[in-house]
């Protein structure tokens, strides 16, 4: 248990989150895209916001910035956010555009909302629960997809509701985060996705 627990926070890891959410996207559209279209989105998004971070990671952590990848320590944390604040803006800039994906761009904004609403919580010594926000923050697009799209993703959504308590129970467990630390994240991932549908919903 103590394993299965652990392996969920880096299944779910906050970082993997924006793919996540943009692989729903390019499943449940119904409008045509194009496969190689598509394969050159993923490749583009995997390497923005997962490789680049990664590397990223490793530079601050060799330069004693950071101690961890789940960023215990609140004051650690301005500047991966930051960092990761810009990839975002890079990729509503470069990679997902508005006039073709609004869906997906405002998914994307959302999030970079979310990161800078983390990044100033943390400047009163307040740390969200990154995992609970990028959960949430893909578990509301999903909601969103089904109703913008009319079509049934209520198994998907379970499942994303039954993988938003497992990431809870998971950082409880490992105790990363307090109750509350864990509600304010996810509501930090959520709210902004919420107040964004009225642009494209």
């Amino acid at each position: 248990m103590n394993f299965l627990l652990k392996s969920i926070s880096y299944i779910f890891h906050p970082l993997l989150m924006p793919i996540a959410g943009a692989v729903i996207y390019f499943v449940t559209a119904p409008r045509f895209i194009p496969e190689n279209i598509v394969q050159a989105k993923i490749f583009g998004l995997v390497v923005v916001t997962i490789l680049i971070p990664i590397v990223l990671y490793f530079f601050l952590k060799t330069m004693g910035i950071v101690s961890s990848i789940h960023l215990e320590d609140a004051k650690q944390r301005k500047i991966p956010l930051l960092l990761q604040s810009l990839i975002l803006l890079l990729v509503i800039k470069m990679i997902i555009d508005v006039y073709n994906y609004p869906e997906l761009y405002f998914f994307f904004l959302g999030v970079l909302l979310s990161s800078l609403s983390a990044i100033f919580i943390v400047f009163f010594d307040i740390k969200a629960s990154l995992h609970m926000l990028g959960s949430g923050a893909v578990t509301m697009f999903t909601i969103a997809l089904s109703i913008h799209f009319e079509i049934n993703l209520i198994l998907l959504i379970a499942a994303m509701i039954f993988a938003n308590g497992l990431v809870a129970t998971s950082r409880l467990h490992e105790k990363a985060h307090t109750n509350l630390e864990l509600t304010l994240g996810f509501l930090i991932g959520v709210i902004p996705q919420l107040t964004l549908l009225n642009f494209w919903l």
